[in-house]
């Protein structure tokens, strides 16, 4: 069985920067101490209006591809995780193929394109599909991308601020290729818990329901604010989020016979730094072998791990030769952790 090892990596985040003030300037009460104290956060990148969830993939998929040594036209597949993709359907990976230019021309593949829908987890759960599509033979070159446009959907207001004050958008992407190199993708391991499926979530619209948005007297849908908006039970999903993503270190760690010490990186999935610092006291694990960039771009929820890759290759704190921990755990309540040899 061929090993699978991530090529390259890429990521991308908007340009427009917004900072704690700057939300309490759109009239949110609360202050940049408060965001700071209770998460780590002191801004986030915001897409401007008319940009969608694909085009801002699109240039962190360039940039993984450049970083492998490859075309567009060399993938085999594209698994593509987010929570806010550009419409219900169809899926945003089908849109990142056409901006590749894989629909048309001399360099068109058609290639196929997978969507998944597993929130903060969404990445790691690619990574896992991916690498066990190059393991069996079925691909050679996959492409997974995390990428999110948060701030369209974010209730900019005193109401929402527990949840937008925490989210902002990017992108981020990794290759993974088919290799006979000693190194690749060791483990990976994703699990879920529906029970706490409404602890986290955004409901927008109910299907079970005729019609499946209620409707005025004109014939236009009427959204109510619980429905509308994202919410959350910050207090259980700190809890789970703890319980579950150590024990998806250790249950990784125990897997390959291996312990924390042997492991040279962790990139935990960025959701809140209060809760990887509580993890990695826990755990032990030293200061030194943690990444972050939550404090900069918020919960980019299924691009902060590929982010937090781009980011660590890019300066030099992720080289060949090192051992990483990938783990996240996100709505659903959904989890998963993966240990790759660079």
């Amino acid at each position: 069985m061929r090993n699978a090892i991530v090529s390259g990596v890429g990521g991308h985040v908007p340009p427009d920067v917004v900072t704690n003030d700057d939300l309490v300037a759109m009239g949110i009460e609360t202050d940049d101490a408060w965001i700071r104290k209770r998460t780590g956060i002191r801004e986030r990148r915001f897409a401007r209006p008319g940009v969608g969830n694909a085009d801002i993939a699109l240039p962190a998929a360039q940039a993984a591809l450049a970083n492998a040594g490859l075309k567009a036209s060399d993938l085999d597949m594209i698994v593509y995780a987010t929570l806010s993709p550009d419409h219900t359907f169809p899926g945003s990976g089908v849109m990142l193929a056409e901006k590749l230019g894989l629909c048309e021309g001399e360099d068109a593949t058609f290639v196929p394109a997978m969507d998944i829908r597993n929130q903060c987890s969404g990445f790691v759960y690619g990574l896992g599909t991916a690498a066990s599509l190059v393991q069996s033979g079925a691909c050679q070159h996959v492409l997974v991308v995390g990428s999110e446009v948060h701030s369209g959907a974010l209730d900019l207001s005193t109401r929402g601020r527990t949840v937008a004050s925490l989210f902002g958008d990017g992108a981020g992407a990794a290759v993974v290729s088919g290799s006979d190199e000693d190194r690749g993708i060791r483990y990976w391991k994703c699990g879920s818990d529906g029970r706490f499926s409404d602890v986290l979530c955004q409901k927008i619209f109910d299907v079970s329901q005729r019609p499946f948005i209620p409707l005025d007297a004109d014939g236009n849908g009427v959204v109510s604010p619980e429905m509308m908006w994202a919410h959350m039970d910050g207090r259980q999903v700190f809890r789970h989020a703890v319980e579950r993503m150590s024990f998806a270190v250790i249950g990784a760690c125990q897997s390959l016979g291996i312990t924390g010490e042997d492991i040279d990186l962790f990139l935990f999935h960025q959701a809140n730094m209060r809760i990887n610092q509580y993890i990695a006291k826990n755990l032990g694990i030293p200061e030194e072998k943690l990444v972050h960039n939550i404090d900069r771009y918020g919960n980019t929820t299924a691009a902060t791990i590929p982010l937090l890759m781009a980011e660590a290759v890019e300066s030099g704190r992720l080289v060949p030769g090192m051992k990483v921990a990938c783990v996240a755990f996100g709505s659903g309540f959904t989890w998963g952790s993966a240990i790759i040899d660079w």
